[in-house]
């Protein structure tokens, strides 16, 4: 009879990455699996039967230079951290089916190994091959276990999501693709963790430290930008975008990912906050940490970290570049779920971390992660970077007006910074307020006005400033909407039993979110008389002919100052806020009736709210829906006119999938977007 040899092994990658919840990878065509959670391999034999008193198997797992050994028992029970055994309901003499043991703590990475057949102790053959190891949020003893259901589906399988920016009063909701299962994400997201100073530096070492989840985020929220090594995006903060592409015309992280990869480890230009906070997003959850992105309205970049933010105003209301520390309207970063061993359980669950290159952190340009409980508490002796961020959500604004080189105003505002930090709701397109998780809420009614989303029609109440003898409030009616004037309101108020006669400055300034205002575009100047103990409301209006070029992400910085000309006190109130792009409006035909690998239909709809005709381009994609990105060029429509555009998809993989579209308006800086969201049966 025929010597016994191993014939074939199958790695059963189908009911394997089911079971593992990594079939969204089965583009790469290889095993991908999570740690701390069996997968099946089957073992076919040629020639005689296997005999289990003669004959054995071990299987050798290797990890760089690291490697253990595990003899393939009928039993299960091993004292290695990694074992195998012959599951016998599933196997015969010539078919042998074998369940792999990987512990919950096993080193995230590409693995290879041999099984090894022996008889009587002699080898009779080995049989190569390879699998990828990723964290386990599913498994109660992997580092990174996340105790429900829905908050797996969302930040560890979801490959779409909402970025959200603007101001606190407004925010916008961007649609974004994380494309963790788009082809070749897998693979860079692995490179990025070989590509690292701390692989290259040892690459044992690495391998050994990767099983903790702490140090896997510290290492990728380096990666993610390019300050000290070969990392994936160049940061661009100036005007000039001329060698790579702007920021805000970034849709998702595969292109830039793939880029990456495709161009020898280069980084990709340019990203901003945002975009460096939903790359790492990606890595992130392709890697089996929990993982999502945190937007921080009114976030401090306190440079001297003595927890004091200055701003400076003229006496007219401009406001002055005199300052290092700065407020950015908003700043995006990720928070991932994690265990902190080193810390203890107190410190267990959400951790910031964030890829934007802004300050070093042990001599290295990344941030995290900081326990969210450690902020939220005040632990700013902790590791990692915990003062910093502490900062971010939580200094003081010092407000100073100056008049020929004298100070002649001074306010402080506690409550501006870290006003509401968000995220997307779990199973929904729609914004969480999550502030409660970094800061005491002061009280329930705040808590409550906070939580919404959008702005009242109404009015909306923002700033309001007192002195000795006045008090100023100023109002917006509603949220400034493209095509129609800009209307708010300054209320004053004379506290005193004197009348007054008040000299009234208003001045508007465009500006970049982390960006000091530019010139005033617009102002007005009156005088006010006021009776004693008498309240008075000043209707004012911007025209949208005034404000076209602010329309996007530009923002507006909304100053008024009243000067007692009896006194010469002086009273500031101000308020940034966006005036929102207009949106695309997705429509998709049979919604109910999406099914895989059938041609579907939607329509593509914008309205030009706009005073002057405009053109651009409009892309289409959709992770699992379209294959890369379907272009259309749009004509010059006119003010009020309306274009549709039709476009097909074929879903490629089941679940909630994000369609998402943006119109690139030309000869501006306006991008105009919308998102829908399509649920594919697989049947």
């Amino acid at each position: 009879m025929e010597d016994l040899s191993i014939h074939h092994v199958n790695l059963e990658l189908s009911e394997n990455q089911t079971r593992h919840r990594t079939d969204g990878f089965s583009s790469a065509n290889a095993l991908v699996v999570r740690r701390g959670a069996p997968f099946r391999i089957s073992v076919q034999f040629k020639g005689r039967p296997f005999d289990p008193t003669t004959d054995s198997l071990r299987i050798d797992v290797m990890l760089g230079s690291l490697y253990t050994m595990m003899p393939v028992t009928f039993s299960g029970k091993a004292s290695n951290p990694w074992n195998a055994c012959i599951d016998s309901n599933n196997s015969s003499p010539q078919n042998l089916s074998i369940f792999v043991f990987s512990p919950a703590f096993a080193s995230v990475g590409c693995y290879k190994f041999q099984l090894c057949l022996y008889t009587q102790g002699t080898l009779g053959g080995c049989v190569f091959g390879s699998f990828t190891v990723l964290c386990n949020p599913w498994c109660s003893a992997d580092a990174v276990f996340i105790p429900y259901e829905d908050e797996r589906e969302e930040y560890v399988l979801s490959d779409s999501g909402l970025l959200f920016m603007g101001t606190p009063m407004n925010p916008v909701s961007r649609p974004w693709s994380f494309d963790l299962y788009e082809p070749g994400i897998l693979e860079a997201c692995l490179d990025l963790l070989q590509v690292s100073p701390q692989h290259q530096m040892s690459k044992s070492k690495d391998y050994l430290k990767r099983n903790n989840p702490v140090y896997i985020s510290r290492v990728v929220s380096a990666m993610i930008n390019c300050e000290d090594d070969r990392g994936v995006l160049k940061g661009n903060w100036s005007e000039d975008f001329k060698e790579g592409v702007h920021p805000s015309k970034w849709t998702g992280s595969g292109d830039i990912l793939r880029q990456w990869a495709k161009f020898g480890y280069n980084p990709v230009k340019y990203g901003q906050c945002w975009v460096f906070a939903a790359v790492m997003c990606t890595v992130m959850r392709v890697l089996g940490i929990p993982c999502r992105v945190v937007t921080n309205f009114n976030s401090a970049h306190d440079t001297n970290a003595n927890l004091v933010i200055e701003e400076h105003y003229s006496e007219t209301g401009q406001k002055l570049n005199y300052s290092k520390d700065s407020i950015w309207n908003f700043h995006v970063w990720v928070e991932c779920w994690m265990t902190r061993k080193d810390l203890g359980s107190d410190m267990n669950g959400w951790q910031v971390l964030d890829p934007t290159p802004q300050q070093r952190s042990k001599g290295v340009f990344c941030c995290g992660p900081a326990p969210v409980k450690a902020i939220k508490y005040q632990c700013v002796d902790l590791p990692y970077d915990i003062p910093f961020v502490y900062a971010e959500v939580n200094a003081d604004v010092h407000t100073i007006i100056w008049s020929q080189d004298h100070v002649v105003s001074f306010n402080i505002d506690t409550e501006r910074v870290g006003s509401i930090i968000c995220t997307k709701a779990v199973g929904f397109p729609r914004l969480q307020n999550i502030t409660g998780d970094y800061k005491p809420i002061k009280s329930l009614s705040s808590t409550l006005s906070s939580r919404s989303s959008t702005v009242s029609d109404d009015s909306t109440l923002r700033r309001a400033t007192s002195s000795k003898g006045v008090t100023v409030l100023l109002t917006l009616d509603k949220s400034p909407v493209p095509g129609e004037p800009i209307r708010f309101s300054v209320k004053v108020m004379n506290r005193q039993r004197v009348a007054k006669k008040m000299i009234v400055h208003l001045n508007a300034q465009a500006k970049e979110y982390n960006h000091s205002p530019s010139d005033t575009f617009w102002e007005t100047h009156g005088v006010m008389q006021l009776a004693p103990m008498e309240v008075k409301v000043l209707q004012q209006q911007i025209l949208p002919a005034q404000y076209n070029n602010v329309v996007g992400d530009n923002l507006i910085n909304l100053a008024v100052v009243l000067e007692d000309t009896a006194t010469h006190e002086r009273v500031l109130a101000a308020e940034e806020f966006n005036i929102a792009s207009p949106e695309l409006i997705i429509k998709v035909a049979d919604k109910d009736s999406i099914v895989l690998n059938k041609e579907h239909t939607a329509t593509v709809t914008f309205i030009n709210p706009f005073s002057h005709p405009v053109c651009g381009l409009l892309a289409v994609a959709g992770a699992g829906l379209i294959s890369g990105k379907t272009q259309f060029r749009m004509q010059s429509l006119r003010p009020g006119g309306k274009v549709e555009q039709r476009i097909t998809f074929t879903p490629s993989m089941s679940g909630v999938k994000m369609l998402h579209a943006s119109l690139s308006l030309l000869n501006t800086n306006i991008t105009v977007r919308g998102f829908k969201m399509v649920s594919v049966n697989s049947i």
